[in-house]
């Protein structure tokens, strides 16, 4: 493609986006590609990229269109992206925008006054409000200005960077430093990750798919912050662990690796399709045995009434506002793909109590979400302990939080990550 006609992509990806706000950014821009193969490798990659640092800017972009006059649209946006985004000039504009086959129409009297205007200008200006600079959406500066207080602008200005490639270890086969030098082998160069002992972070953007550690599950691609999560289970061998709300079974496999393929894992969801898709991840992996798959359905449900005290480890990664994410989900700041917040909360209410009660005596109940917002975290976790006095917190490694693990691009380098280890007293315990 000729980079006018990339120009022109970006501009019909962005439409779709802005028609379709019920569907997550990435299956948009997905879509558009299969429907094109004859779009090259180079170009999707440019155009994806694109596509994302702008939406990554889009409250500033707005703020930009309102002052130089502008209608907020796809055509316009681009226009003032790449003004202030690229720092093309004016001859460079004329162009991308030459009205030639799969390209753009030209700028128009009032389009090339308006880029002019933008023409040499950074993204920054002294009348932009602070949440606009910060891509802080209306909802959530409250809660998160309340949450960070002094650090709310360098815990909001790392969300604006692009998210880290971190990749999990399957350790039942083969230690970090192995599977390092394994994708050496394939030209990825990693690191090791400070928090998770499974850890690795690719030093730069990679493309994993033809890697031997990949095709043959020796690695999974895993944010560290999410790896963390199932650290904190603590699953030991030989035990008993429920994956309450497992997807697709990223953090099942983490607990089937700790467990050394000894003990039983039970991986429950109510979307069974996404559930069933880690079914061949488990068996590349090799932990497939231990591994149960059981639909959130109504058979499922009736199994979990059955299942009271007998777990070692329940783990509940609860569905979210996903907030932690907008690294690299930078559209969900702006759209809402689910629930709305006040729904959210009351299901996650419902899935702690109904997860409380499969947990043994002196075993662990972990909650977890993506979020950054108390509402669903904290709060969460205090309302639930004061009903439930025969659950107490356990601490988490000081550099994880203290008293509950709250992980943040600008701290730990991962995306936003909350869990909170909570342990069922024993008899002995509460009489004492």
């Amino acid at each position: 493609m000729k980079p006018a006609s990339r120009i022109e992509a970006t501009i019909e990806v962005l439409t779709r986006i802005q028609d379709q706000t019920r569907v997550p950014m990435d299956s948009v821009v997905g879509d558009y590609m299969r429907q094109r193969r004859y779009i090259g490798a180079k170009d999707r990659k440019e155009i994806a990229e694109r596509v994302y640092n702008m939406i990554r800017a889009h409250a500033r972009l707005g703020w930009w269109l309102v002052k130089v006059g502008a209608q907020d649209t796809p055509r316009e946006r681009v226009i003032a992206w790449l003004a202030l985004g690229e720092q093309i000039d004016a001859a460079r504009a004329k162009e991308l925008f030459d009205g030639s086959k799969y390209a753009p129409e030209p700028l128009n009297d009032k389009e090339a006054k308006r880029f002019a205007h933008l023409e040499g200008r950074s993204f920054d200006h002294p009348d932009m409000p602070v949440d606009a600079q910060l891509e802080c959406p209306p909802a959530y500066a409250e809660s998160l200005k309340t949450y960070f207080g002094k650090n709310y602008e360098a815990e909001m200005a790392a969300f604006l960077e692009p998210a880290t490639l971190d990749l999990r270890v399957n350790t039942f086969v083969l230690t970090r430093e192995e599977a390092a030098n394994s994708l050496k082998k394939d030209g990825v160069a990693t690191t090791e990750t400070p928090y998770s002992p499974w850890g690795l972070r690719c030093n730069e953007k990679a493309y994993l798919a033809k890697t031997k550690a990949l095709t043959k599950g020796h690695v999974s691609i895993q944010d560290e912050g999410s790896q963390m999560i199932a650290y904190l289970c603590d699953a030991q061998p030989g035990g008993q662990v429920l994956d309450y709300c497992a997807g697709a079974g990223g953090k099942t496999l983490a607990l089937a690796a700790m467990m050394k393929r000894k003990g039983r894992i039970v991986a429950m969801d109510n979307d069974e399709k996404r559930l069933m898709k880690g079914k061949q991840r488990y068996k590349k992996s090799g932990l497939a045995d231990i591994i149960e798959v059981r639909p959130l359905d109504e058979k499922g449900r009736k199994w979990v009434k059955r299942q009271k005290g007998k777990f070692d480890v329940v783990l509940t990664d609860v569905p979210c506002s996903g907030t932690g994410t907008w690294r690299r989900n930078p559209d969900m700041r702006w759209n809402t793909y689910g629930p709305e917040l006040a729904e959210l909360i009351e299901i996650q209410k419902d899935i702690l109590e109904r997860a409380s009660k499969l947990v043994k005596e002196s075993g662990r109940l972990v909650y977890a979400t993506c979020s950054l917002l108390p509402e669903e975290n904290e709060q969460q976790v205090d309302a639930f302990l004061k009903d439930n006095p025969d659950f107490e917190a356990q601490d988490v490694p000081e550099e994880l939080g203290k008293r509950y693990m709250r992980l943040t691009p600008h701290r730990h380098n991962t995306d936003g990550f909350f869990a909170a280890v909570l342990m069922k007293k024993s008899e002995g315990s509460e009489a004492a």
